[in-house]
């Protein structure tokens, strides 16, 4: 009972925090002409969208933290990761968008610039998630015992596991390092993933809530020694606290999607997208759900392959016949919807219909399991 009234308290702080703050954030950004900057090579449907306050994310951000220090288990330091990552790629996203509105461009960080310091910070947190799993205590320990010409060896033997749905557990044999690999692919390409799904009103926002609320349930039932025993999930303790987080992220997301359907009246900027990402993906990576979160945030997976089939395919065919190609009209997915025919609203619900569909299909493992 109280899990339920502390995850309900959760869910309606962050949200009404959100909803109260904002109308008077939207007013405040519009007076210092803190504004969207839409790219001159966007549809040109887009262009109307000019001067749409930005930052939004920053708001969301905020209600996030506030909930979490209310109602979270603040000894759990699987929390602080994930805090750590949501605010340090926030804090990244929010100097891309600061130098966008300052020099009145679409192009903010350099992408590399941007990259490398996504990937710094999620290294550090892929080692604490290492460090904290109560799994690999037992190894940690014997490593302290070794001498240092064998430290290396031993890192490397320790062996680990990816939960595939539907099978179980599949072990790789690639230690600590394979682990930090694996945890920063996921967690910087879901961040950047999330980014590039931003692009239409509300288009990103309800995935982010969907998947949100869906990486909650797991955490919860891998969190819950009595629950595990009937599915093949593994079991993390400590987990079931993120289902706090979870519920954070959804309340003030749902707050945020009220002012951010079409037309929206604020926009979410890097410093909300890249910040939400990387929480769903530093989730995602504790619970052990790299590949659910495949399946439940494929409408993310889709925007990310299409722009990194469009730019091969146009190298490709560039260097071959000395004219560069197209798969898609334009990229990420969605504007190629757009271009052929569909209005935003259609692409943005469709897209929403889509989510909800693959949700369903992730959450389904559960019961198979």
């Amino acid at each position: 009972m109280k899990r339920i009234l502390e995850l309900f308290f959760a869910f309606i702080t962050s949200f009404l925090l959100c909803s109260i703050i904002l109308p008077f954030a939207i007013k405040r950004l519009s007076l210092m002409s803190i504004s969207q900057s839409i790219r001159s090579c966007g549809p040109q449907s887009h262009h109307i969208k000019n001067g749409t306050p930005t930052m939004g994310g920053l708001i969301v951000l905020f209600s996030i933290a506030i909930s979490v220090f209310l109602w979270a288990n603040l000894c759990n330091v699987f929390i602080w990761i994930v805090c750590f990552v949501t605010y340090s790629f926030g804090f990244i996203g929010w100097i891309d968008d600061y130098y966008k509105v300052k020099y009145r461009t679409s192009e903010g960080l350099r992408a590399r610039v941007k990259f490398l310091w996504l990937l710094f910070f999620s290294v550090i947190a892929s080692l604490c998630i290492f460090v904290s799993f109560d799994l690999y205590n037992d190894s940690l320990l014997s490593l302290r015992q070794i001498e240092i010409t064998e430290l290396f060896s031993e890192l490397l033997s320790i062996n680990l596991f990816l939960f595939v749905p539907l099978i179980g557990d599949f072990s790789y044999v690639f230690g600590i390092f394979g682990f930090v690999f694996l945890s920063c692919f996921v967690i910087v390409g879901t961040s950047n993933a999330v980014n590039l799904t931003d692009g239409l009103d509300g288009l990103a926002i309800f995935p982010i809530i969907v998947v949100a609320s869906s990486l909650g349930l797991f955490a919860y039932v891998v969190g819950d020694i009595h629950r595990i025993n009937y599915s093949s999930l593994p079991y993390i303790p400590g987990a079931r606290d993120l289902l706090i987080f979870c519920a954070a992220m959804a309340g003030s997301g749902l707050s945020f999607l009220w002012f951010n359907m079409h037309p929206a009246s604020i926009f979410m900027g890097d410093v909300g997208s890249l910040a939400l990402g990387g929480a769903l993906g530093s989730i995602a990576v504790i619970t052990r759900q790299e590949v659910n979160l495949i399946i439940i945030g494929g409408i993310f997976v889709a925007e990310t392959i299409s722009v990194i089939l469009q730019v091969f395919w146009f190298k490709y065919t560039k260097r071959k016949y000395g004219v560069g190609r197209r798969i898609f009209r334009m990229t990420p997915l969605h504007h190629h919807f757009e271009i052929s025919g569909w209005s935003e609203v259609q692409v943005v619900i469709r897209f929403w219909i889509v989510n909800i569909i693959l949700a369903v299909i992730s959450l389904a493992t559960l019961c198979v399991n």
